[in-house]
């Protein structure tokens, strides 16, 4: 049986290589690629074959909600696991609606990622047990627990913050020197992650948030 692919993308270089020491001697995974960079995880993609990316949700200039769709938009035959410190079910359930099979939390054992990575790469899902439960939870309850922030990116900061000053996407896009497309992304995931369903909940976010 050959070898997994795995592919991992984490801002904190320390993070990666704890990872590289976890999986280094176990023969079922082979590293393909440890990086800090989208870019250079999408430009292997076109040109290497990755069975699972292990993925970080909270990146500098990209969120893991819209790396998954580029992802997949690269290869969709890679399976995606998305790795993470933030144990808000808001970000499972967005991981996965974009396509993940699987959600990890950072403080995981060896084996069970070790686990999770194998199952996901036989496409089957894969959540952490400690979110299942507050899943299961929050759906009997109704109520839904956060005990994070929701985190953004420095960009997406920058974009709410002239939403929140009342600029067109046009005039955002100018004066970030962004495309209006590239503006009108940030904008549906700023909606998406702060659950804001118009222009006003995005203005009352970023008085709330003291950007404005």
């Amino acid at each position: 049986m050959n070898s997994i692919r795995l592919a991992i993308i984490d801002d904190h270089q320390v993070v990666l290589d704890g990872l590289q020491a976890m999986f280094n001697g176990y023969p079922g995974i082979s590293i393909v690629l440890a990086t800090t960079q989208q870019d250079e995880l999408l430009s292997h993609l076109q040109n290497h074959e990755v069975d699972v990316a292990l993925v970080d949700i909270q990146m500098p200039e990209i969120n893991g909600i819209e790396l998954c769709t580029r992802i997949l938009k690269t290869d969709n035959s890679v399976r995606i696991l998305a790795f993470s410190s933030f144990d808000d079910t808001h970000f499972v359930k967005q991981m996965l609606r974009k396509g993940a099979l699987g959600y990890l939390l950072k403080n995981a054992a060896r084996d069970v990622l070790i686990d999770a990575v194998t199952s996901v790469s036989r496409g089957e899902r894969y959540v952490d047990e400690f979110l299942q439960k507050q899943i299961l939870d929050e759906s009997l309850t109704g109520e839904r627990r956060s005990m994070y922030e929701i985190p953004l990116t420095k960009r997406e900061r920058e974009v709410l913050k002239l939403i929140g000053e009342e600029n067109t996407n046009q005039e955002i896009a100018d004066k970030l020197f962004l495309s209006l497309r590239t503006v009108e992304t940030h904008r549906s995931n700023l909606s998406q992650k702060l659950g804001a369903k118009n222009a006003v909940s995005l203005v009352k976010e970023a008085i709330k948030r003291g950007l404005v």
